[in-house]
């Protein structure tokens, strides 16, 4: 339908039919200025999703999976087939507010100096998910977010490196990492750096690809004049115990990929240990708990 489309959008969706019809729906309602394709990746859904879709929204492009190929793979599936100048990777549990793939667009346009963006992510409820301006793990940001010091000192930058919680979330800054919820790249810069690293299956794959566009020397940027809720954990909400093992490899990964080499091997070995036990802490309490919780929250 859009031959010369300005912007690409690439959706994954597995079991999640009432929030995918809520995303799609926000996206053609808050965006009709924008010339836009939008792809569906399918992973295996049984619940009708791909029927809906087919029913109420022919105009997107639909690939459906035969089975469930992981997050990153399928989003990559996407990516190779998106024909813009921008790529907006999103979430199937999101819904998007008035205008704001526009004022995305627009900040990209006008900041060349920039790989890569995202927007000021709310949680259902209107309060923020800090994960949309984040910085890069180091070991001490880690220890600090694991011990919950960003919600003494929120606006230390020490202990609220991981977060930022120091940043005015009203403001536009320059972040380390935007959330994988809703990130909007350059094509050509995927097409400089690669794509997502498949390793990651969910997880990890957001923060590891803004770590690759800023080694290049690009910058990475949080919008807050865009906004979006993100509900969160829908789709590995079908699978919680495997959802829980992805979050915690994608921490080893993570480390392994771009930390390990310059860190001493001891310091290594303890990471790994802690990843390990919160591992094993997380599968156990999940077990135990009627509602499951997958990855992480979201402060």
């Amino acid at each position: 339908m859009h031959y010369n489309p300005e912007l690409s959008i690439v959706i994954v969706n597995y079991n999640a039919k009432k929030y995918l019809e809520q995303c799609l729906g926000s996206i053609y309602k808050s965006s009709p200025q924008i010339n836009f394709e939008l792809i569906l990746i399918d992973n295996g859904s049984i619940d009708n999703s791909t029927f809906m879709v087919k029913e109420k929204f022919p105009m997107v492009k639909l690939i459906e999976n035969r089975k469930n190929e992981g997050f990153v793979k399928a989003v990559n599936k996407g990516i190779k087939l998106c024909k813009a100048k921008y790529v907006l990777s999103l979430n199937n549990d999101t819904f998007i507010y008035q205008n704001s793939l526009g004022e995305l667009l627009k900040f990209m346009n006008s900041h060349p100096e920039v790989g890569i963006c995202g927007p000021k992510v709310l949680n259902s409820n209107g309060t923020i998910q800090h994960q949309c301006k984040r910085g890069f793990p180091t070991i001490s940001s880690a220890f600090y977010y694991f011990l919950g010091l960003h919600k003494y000192f929120p606006k230390s930058k020490t202990f609220g490196h991981y977060l930022m919680t120091y940043l005015n979330p009203e403001e536009i800054s320059e972040v380390d990492s935007v959330s994988g919820a809703c990130l909007m790249v350059k094509r050509e810069i995927i097409e400089q750096v690669g794509l997502l690293d498949e390793d990651y299956i969910m997880y990890g794959d957001d923060l590891d690809l803004c770590y690759r566009i800023k080694k290049i020397g690009l910058k990475v940027y949080y919008v807050p004049t865009a906004q979006i809720i993100h509900y969160g954990g829908v789709s590995s909400q079908k699978l919680p115990y495997k959802g829980v093992i992805w979050f915690y490899r994608a921490m080893y990964i993570f480390y392994k990929k771009h930390y390990a080499k310059k860190s001493n091997f001891v310091v290594s070995i303890i990471v790994y240990s802690i990843i390990l036990i919160k591992a094993i802490l997380a599968l156990g309490i999940n077990l135990l708990r009627r509602k499951k919780i997958v990855g992480s929250k979201k402060p």
